[in-house]
């Protein structure tokens, strides 16, 4: 075999086995797991399990997990005592770090009460399948509140929005809705309001039909309406009169029969007897007469 041949061959595979090498060492830097030293980790508190709104944080609640200081999310909690028995304001799942915007602060109240925002009010209202929409006022939506009745001084029955936009808490004692975004059959249903919204809402709760209107929770429109009437219903037929129906004439009626006449006996009275005659005595001499003056005779 040449010497020359072989001399190039070598040299080729030497070539080749010290571009491998290189290319080798270059993608295990670039494609293995970079060490991170314990003094770039850094402890966070993250659920255990999913954490629902109105939900009080226990131990069991919450576990300690460590990650690099860089990637430490703001907000988050180091020590568990920062996160135990304060109140859950939104869903927290699971492995998911805990953090201050989702948790009230501690001793605000258990259940609805830490999702109140200061300086707001809680109104519950009575609904059934009409009012509440057939079950689909969920927590979480916006609704309008429709009241009618008869104001003062009008007998006519009137309809009028009293309230709009109203963020719907809880329906009945559920304060979030599920997964699926299923109806709720509730008999009440809770509205965030301010205190004077509070007061209509009651108002027109105790003194009225109240009625939810749903509306969609991008539109923040207040829109003025001026109400309705019941007569509005029926347009150009509202004042119309019904047709009067003669009255049916009515049946002689019989007389009754005059009572018997009584003809009573009438007794005359006897004439008065005639006055008696005057009489005048005469005497001549030895001899005495009585004369009558008048019809009478001696």
């Amino acid at each position: 075999m040449d010497r020359r041949f072989l001399t190039v061959l070598g040299v080729s595979l030497l070539f080749a086995l010290v571009i491998s090498s290189v290319f080798y060492q270059m993608t295990a830097r670039a494609g293995g797991p970079k060490k991170v030293e314990n003094t770039d980790l850094k402890d966070v508190i993250l659920a255990a399990r999913p954490l629902t709104v109105g939900t009080t944080i226990k131990p069991a609640d919450i576990k300690l997990s460590k990650i690099p200081s860089a990637a430490f999310p703001k907000g988050a909690f180091a020590k568990a005592e920062e996160v135990i028995d304060r109140p859950v304001v939104s869903n927290i799942l699971i492995d998911e770090p805990v953090l201050e915007g989702r948790l009230a602060s501690r001793g605000s109240g258990y259940g609805l009460a830490p999702v109140i925002p200061v300086g707001m009010r809680a109104v519950t209202v009575r609904v059934n399948d009409v009012t509440g929409i057939s079950g689909f006022v969920l927590p979480g939506m916006r609704v309008d509140v429709l009241v009618t009745g008869h104001p003062p001084a009008n007998e006519t029955t009137v309809t009028a929005t009293c309230l709009q936009n109203m963020l719907v808490l809880s329906a009945g004692t559920t304060v979030q809705a599920d997964g699926k975004g299923q109806a709720i059959q509730a008999a009440t249903v809770t509205l965030l309001a301010t205190p004077d919204q509070a007061e209509t809402l009651t108002l027109a709760n105790n003194e009225g039909r109240i009625q939810l209107v749903l509306r969609n929770g991008s539109d923040q429109t207040i829109e003025k309406t001026a109400g309705r009437e019941i007569a509005e219903l029926y347009g150009g037929h509202a004042g119309r009169k019904k047709p009067e129906v003669a009255a049916a004439a009515p049946r002689p009626r019989r007389s009754p029969a005059p009572p018997p006449v009584v003809q009573a006996t009438v007794t005359t009275a006897p004439p008065p007897p005639p006055p008696p005659p005057d009489q005048i005595v005469v005497i001549r001499g030895t001899q005495k007469s009585v004369e009558t003056v008048g019809n009478g005779s001696k």
